[in-house]
């Protein structure tokens, strides 16, 4: 592989948390049961949102669309590392590594589209119930889904497409576990990067009109929730819309402190931390805070445990 101004590179080699082989095994390891909790954790949420008649309202469906974005999110990056981790290689071929690009920042923006998108559902049954129906009808759903799905796949394109039109004249070493922009950014040659800034501005300019929508949308219904007299319907809504603002807090301020900050010629400590915050802990944690907090949704759990059981001794009886 030949690194002279102006050439294209075959690979890069990304770098884990520790050149320590048994440091290597250990992270391998905590990502595995990670990844392995959130991909069950989110299929569990997908199918009881799907079979259970009594979660079709527009919160849970919006939710299952959640629980998709996450499963998907966090197999564009753990599965590399955890196998870059076992292998003690961390090459990734040119070709993954752009459609890493793609996925990653397609998906990163739709977990953010849909997130501001459940901050208003929860805004609207809260501030305006008895126009809820009307507002949040099912139709005005799927196009809010659809939009955020194109608007991801929008996102995710026009990274990839300037990614790719970048010459690299520095090392193909990328100082994080998986492609991160920044970092491909960093090893590119002279003003190759402006087209990426350009793509950033205008990124970064929708996301904080989602951030803004979103600190509107908690602002008036805490002060709605604040306003009613039953302590145990503040209670209520509270533990519908505290955890899925406790998501947001993190996958915002995470996400943003790891981009708009310099990057950086060297990995450290807190650059990975905060690739975890973003890419890691949202899709593990979402599911369980949402079924843990969530009564209709634990009931939906239980009752989906039962009925399999009760199929299973059906069958056996059966046999007998």
């Amino acid at each position: 592989m030949v690194l002279t101004n102006g050439t294209k590179v075959s690979g890069f080699f990304l770098l884990g948390f520790s050149e320590n082989p048994h440091l290597q095994l250990l992270q391998a390891f905590l990502f595995l049961v990670m990844y392995l909790l959130a991909l069950t954790s989110n299929f569990i949420i997908i199918t009881i949102t799907t079979l259970d008649e009594q979660l079709q309202s527009p919160m849970y469906y919006f939710l299952k669309q959640l629980s998709l974005l996450d499963a998907s999110f966090i197999s564009v990056t753990v599965p590399q590392s955890i196998d870059n981790s076992l292998t003690g290689n961390g090459y990734i071929s040119y070709a993954q590594c752009m459609l890493q690009v793609f996925f990653f920042t397609a998906l990163a923006w739709a977990e953010l589209a849909i997130l501001t998108v459940m901050s208003y559902d929860r805004y609207v049954a809260i501030c305006y119930p008895l126009h809820y129906e009307l507002i949040m009808d099912p139709r005005k759903c799927k196009r809010a889904v659809t939009a955020v799905w194109v608007s991801g796949g929008i996102t995710g394109t026009l990274y990839m497409a300037v990614t790719l039109s970048l010459t690299f004249c520095k090392s193909k070493v990328i100082h994080q576990f998986f492609c991160d922009v920044p970092q491909i950014v960093k090893l590119s040659c002279s003003n190759d990067y402006l087209a990426v800034d350009r793509v950033d501005i205008v990124v970064i300019g929708a996301a904080f009109a989602c951030f803004i929508s979103i600190a509107f949308s908690y602002t008036h219904i805490f002060s709605t929730v604040l306003r009613i007299p039953s302590a145990e319907g503040r209670s209520k809504v509270f533990s519908t819309c505290l955890p899925h603002l406790f998501v947001v807090s993190i996958f915002l301020s995470s996400g943003m402190c790891a981009n708009l900050k310099p990057t950086s010629d060297s990995s450290t400590t807190m650059d990975l931390l905060l690739s975890i915050f973003y890419t890691v802990i949202p899709p593990t944690l979402n599911p369980v805070i949402y079924s843990l907090r969530n009564e209709a949704m634990k009931r939906a759990i239980q009752k989906l445990i039962l009925d399999r059981e009760f199929t299973e001794r059906k069958m056996v009886f059966q046999c007998h």
